[in-house]
């Protein structure tokens, strides 16, 4: 069996590797990322970060628990992005979410990787059979599930160590 840092680690590397296909696809395969995209980006990489100075440092619950945050913040941003998907005409296009996005230093300073320019809802593309919002639906998913086993991992660790 894995241990909780062993794991940390792999969700780490899944976590920067997402972050990896998702510049393949924007530019190789020129598929530009809408807003909600990039705030996916973001939580992929809050994920990452987290996971990984978690399983560095041994601070296991706390990486863990701001990881988990990141995944639920992911969670629901993929959740609005499948519902504008499903709702053509509900869009996020050119909005005041895209300006204040791509305002921010991070995507100023690397707009290679946090600059948002393309629609929500043109984001149907498939891939495997499933469009790109959906694969992130289902790898923030499983991240949240290994998160939280981890953090129940790890709290029933600390309890056994104290009695």
């Amino acid at each position: 069996m894995p241990t909780n840092r062993q794991v940390l680690y792999a969700i780490s590397s899944i976590s920067f590797a997402l972050i990896a296909i998702a510049l393949y696809l924007q530019h190789i395969m020129e598929m530009r990322p809408c807003p909600l995209c990039v705030i996916q980006r973001y939580m992929f990489l809050a994920i990452g970060v987290c996971t990984l100075v978690a399983a560095i440092s041994g601070k296991v619950r706390e990486g863990t628990i701001l990881a988990l945050l990141a995944a639920f913040g992911g969670l629901y941003t993929v959740g609005k992005h499948l519902y504008v998907i499903a709702n053509p005409g509900f869009s996020c296009g050119i909005d005041p979410m895209e300006t204040m996005l791509n305002k921010i230093p991070t995507a100023e300073y690397l707009p290679w990787l946090f600059r948002a320019d393309g629609l929500c809802e043109g984001a149907t593309d498939a891939i495997l059979g499933l469009a790109i919002p959906q694969w992130s639906a289902v790898w923030f998913v499983v991240l949240t599930v290994l998160l939280g086993w981890v953090l129940v991992r790890q709290l029933r660790q600390s309890r056994t160590l104290r009695a």
